[in-house]
């Protein structure tokens, strides 16, 4: 994949749309078109495959490991009060971002810019190409079915990157035209209110166009009505939420509007004709298994969703490499190089236990060299679970670096949620509204509603008032979509951020401590010892539970291994998480001072603009109409 070096030496050049076999390949498994050279505009858009053809040049910026495959999915979103990515000091690219630490020149932004842009660029060229063709008009009813499903893709393409553009680094450059149409390339800083108000009408118009997936053919990753409809109800959700304006958190005043907005698309999607297109899965565990497996159980479940191929790093996918259970190297407490994403952990006990999504979304294990056996590794180690090695078939076992796993964009269960939160918003804690918070939440206790609405209770959460009900959402959002690239940004619009980080900080200190409500945390954990090899999977046999302190002595049993459980969460540990020039004493241990600020968004502090990554510095080079973002 062509990396651009400035948004304007992008918009200047010429972009191939189908370009080569190795630049469309990830999307052969959705689209049966073998992709063509194409050296003409008038040429690529004179019949459906030539369009279709097009389209999959627009799909293919989402994937590779500057898209969806590994930069915007598990670097972007990270650190939160869920996951930590890289542990260590802010001096490479991927821990800059993730210690709140970034700076204008960072390779990991500056390509994922050019990538996204690139994405709205191909959109942009569909988006008017398309509809001037003869056959979108007067030709056959099958080919103006086909091109207008067409159409409504590259608008639903286009609102996804210029979202992920808006989300990331707020008042972007916008241009609705394709730049090799002539228009003028010195493009101010756009309002990314308006910007989301155009891709909120856009979604509309592409709603219209598009076939729910029944009426597509077969399941394929290929966007269809529902996918339009949702993503419109998280646009319209985020304009109206709080952004970074500057270096303060602002709300626009007609923000409800876009709450009704939101609510009306989720409740067409929840109608019983529309549940027939897209469902919850039954079993949470198997919602990401069968993604893994590339099974179909998942199909109703997926919305929208970046399909992933060929092991490379410009369409494939790292998920189940960077994060997940890692290869165990016994030298390192963090397991081997492989991987870079932990739990915080507190996390883990945010759960309740008997919540069966804490062991989906958590892994408490590594993997040995074969990769067939479960390792119980320290509580500070483990990793985030949707995606890993060892539900590939075959289980992967080495340093296999691309397991092509396909990053979903939107899940039924957020439109559930999404309902839920308009709903409150407007309404108050309606039945409707508890009923889908419930929908979703009983769903994590086995579709027993009685215990998902006790367990709810019991963690002093209510539905009974408004203020109330939306504390409860914004702790059920936190366990449905761990490590989906959702929370640091949900954190956002609901001006929360700060607040959590600073309160996450604190429990991970009172958890150090033994403290409540962790004061029944154990210091160790031990795990059964394999006895003999197998080709099969074995998992990790905890002997103990996670809810009772270690016995004394804290000796290993027979047959088991001790792991450092809450032990693992040091003075160090807990002083990492904190800026600079901070000193921190745990139990009478002072950190030393060189580890300083390289843990938990360690280099976050509010007012400083941080929130929002910065605009390349190439960009701004080229385009003196533009403006950096506060704080850069």
């Amino acid at each position: 994949m062509k990396s651009f070096h400035s948004f304007g030496r992008f918009l200047l050049a010429t972009v191939a749309l189908a370009g080569t076999a190795g630049l469309v390949s990830s999307c052969k498994d959705y689209l049966e078109v073998e992709p063509i050279a194409l050296n003409t505009t008038e040429y690529t858009f004179s019949n459906v495959s030539g369009a279709t053809a097009a389209i999959i040049g627009a799909y293919d910026p989402l994937s590779g490991d500057y898209g969806y495959g590994q930069r915007v999915s598990l670097y972007f979103p990270l650190d939160s009060d869920e996951l930590i990515g890289s542990i260590g000091a802010p001096s490479d690219a991927r821990r800059q971002i993730a210690r709140y630490a970034v700076q204008p020149n960072n390779d990991d932004v500056t390509r994922s810019w050019n990538q996204l842009y690139q994405g709205v660029e191909r959109a942009n060229i569909c988006i008017d190409q398309i509809p001037k063709m003869a056959l979108y008009t007067s030709g056959s009813a099958a080919d103006v079915a086909a091109l207008r499903r067409l159409h409504g893709e590259a608008l639903t393409l286009r609102a996804q990157y210029l979202f992920e553009l808006v989300r990331n680094w707020g008042n972007v450059p916008v241009q609705f035209t394709p730049a090799v149409s002539g228009q003028n390339f010195n493009l101010p800083n756009s309002d990314s209110n308006g910007t989301l108000e155009r891709l909120v009408a856009d979604l509309l118009l592409a709603s219209d166009l598009l076939p729910w997936r029944s009426q597509a053919g077969a399941f394929n990753e290929r966007i269809t009505k529902g996918a339009a409809k949702a993503l419109r109800a998280r646009i319209a959700l985020y304009r109206g939420g709080f952004s970074l304006q500057g270096n303060q958190m602002t709300r626009p005043s007609d923000y409800l509007s876009f709450y009704r907005i939101a609510r009306q698309e989720c409740a067409d999607l929840m109608t019983t004709s529309a549940r027939q297109e897209h469902n919850l899965n039954p079993s949470f565990l198997e919602t990401f298994k069968s993604m893994n497996e590339l099974r179909p159980e998942a199909a109703n479940e997926l919305i929208f969703q970046v399909g992933h191929a060929t092991a490379t790093g410009a369409s494939g996918s790292k998920l189940g490499y960077y994060n997940g259970p890692r290869l165990q190297n016994p030298s390192s407490v963090y397991g081997s190089s492989q991987g870079g994403v932990t739990i915080v952990p507190t996390y883990f006990y945010a759960f309740d236990s008997t919540d069966l999504r804490r062991d989906v979304t958590i892994a408490s294990y590594g993997m040995a060299a074969t990769g067939t056996v479960q390792i119980g590794v320290a509580l500070t180690a483990a990793a985030d679970g949707k995606w890993r090695r060892d539900w590939h078939i075959p289980p992967v076992t080495g340093s296999v670096n691309y397991l092509d796993y396909n990053w979903p964009i939107i899940r039924y269960a957020d439109v559930l949620l999404m309902f839920a939160e308009t709903e409150n918003e407007i309404d108050g804690p309606t039945q409707a509204a508890q009923n889908a918070l419930l929908d979703v939440r009983s769903r994590g206790f086995g579709g027993n509603r009685a215990l998902a609405t006790s367990t709810l209770t019991r963690g002093g959460f209510s539905l009974g008032s408004k203020a109330s009900f939306f504390t409860a959402l914004v702790n059920e959002r936190y366990l449905e979509f761990g490590g989906e690239g959702i929370r640091k940004y949900d954190l956002m619009r609901w001006n929360l951020f700060e607040a959590k980080m600073n309160e996450t900080k604190a429990n991970i200190e009172k958890l150090a401590l033994g403290q409540a409500p962790y004061n029944n945390v154990p210091l160790y954990q031990y795990y059964r010892i394999p006895t003999a090899p197998s080709l099969a999977v074995q998992p990790v046999q905890w002997t103990r539970s996670f809810y009772r302190p270690s016995p004394t002595p804290n000796a290993a049993p027979t047959g088991t291994a001790r792991v450092d459980w809450r032990q693992a969460i040091t003075a160090a540990y807990v002083t990492n998480t904190k800026p600079s020039g901070t000193t921190y004493t745990l139990s009478g241990t002072t950190a030393p001072l060189t580890s300083i600020g390289s843990g938990l968004a360690a280099q976050y502090l509010p007012g400083r603009g941080k929130e929002l990554l910065p605009i390349p510095q190439a960009t701004i080079n080229a385009d003196p109409a533009l403006k950096q973002n506060f704080g850069y």
